[in-house]
């Protein structure tokens, strides 16, 4: 078997374990933040993750003020979230699901790098960064699109060399004066990206979608997620009322560790590369 890099015997144990567990069983896939680090965009929860307080969808919703704030931040941030690449922790899911073994991959993540790792099944909980809508008439941009009307329109505008990202994408602006907020082309309504805010919900459908997934398979890999929100765990419960088993990896403890049949305590890109080498071609 490949060993875990300078992992300890406790860890490189936990992970043959996991391969005895999943091997055999068609697994989904739940992943959060922490698979993405490696990528260059950093976790809201995890080891040395910046302290935010990130807008909640009522403050967007309300106050221009504040969705000028979010519109300059996420236009800061945009093009080098937009540049983040799949890492080796995505290369390995894609080539899971390529071998049959993966039934598809339910993501907390907005960033799209399942997709462009060339996951083919990919559940996006919390939406995308790839669009954004119209609040009012239901119109959907590119976001590459409303990028370059946003410079058009705030032609001063001059994204830094040099930028702390955030986890969707933002970073904190120094000054918001003067800046246009992108409308909607069609009925100049308000724009909202197409994603969940703090304080929005999971569209009903979504995460059907991604519970008819998880009661389909065998087993659940749970990668890169500390589990603090909810929709994590009740796919995890799920997951156990059919006694499914669970593998968590993860750097640190998580919500869930104590329910889960295997908890490996190591980064994901790692962990996902030795388990896509490592487990068997299903039986025909």
């Amino acid at each position: 078997m490949t060993t875990l890099t300078g992992g300890d015997p406790q860890t490189q144990a936990a992970i043959e374990a996991a391969t005895s567990v999943l091997a055999g069983r068609r697994i989904a896939v739940l992943t959060g933040a922490g698979v993405s680090t490696d990528s260059g965009i950093p976790d809201y929860r995890g080891q040395g993750a910046p302290v935010r307080t990130p807008m909640t969808v009522e403050q967007f919703l309300a106050s221009e003020s504040a969705r000028r704030r979010y519109w300059v931040g996420s236009h800061l941030g945009w093009n080098a979230f937009a540049a983040a690449a799949p890492n080796a922790g995505h290369r390995a899911l894609a080539a899971l699901e390529e071998r049959g073994l993966l039934t598809g991959v339910v993501t907390q993540n907005v960033d799209g790098l399942h997709v462009r790792a060339g996951n083919r099944r990919v559940v996006e909980l919390h939406g995308t960064m790839r669009r954004v809508f119209c609040v009012h008439c239901g119109q959907v941009f590119d976001r590459r699109d409303l990028a370059a009307r946003v410079e058009e329109e705030n032609p001063w505008i001059r994204v830094p060399e040099r930028i702390a990202l955030g986890p969707d994408g933002d970073v904190l602006p120094e000054s918001t004066d003067g800046f246009r907020i992108p409308v909607c082309t069609v009925c100049t309504g308000m724009l909202k990206p197409d994603v969940v805010f703090f304080g929005e919900y999971i569209p009903a459908e979504k995460f059907r979608e991604a519970e008819q997934l998880v009661l389909t398979s065998q087993a659940l890999l749970i990668a890169g997620s500390s589990l603090v929100v909810n929709s994590g765990i009740r796919l995890l419960e799920r997951a156990r009322r059919r006694r499914m088993p669970v593998v968590i990896v993860n750097r640190g403890s998580t919500r869930a560790d104590a329910r889960a049949t295997v908890k490996i305590d190591g980064g994901t890109s790692e962990v996902l590369g030795i388990l896509a080498e490592t487990l068997p071609a299903l039986s025909s």
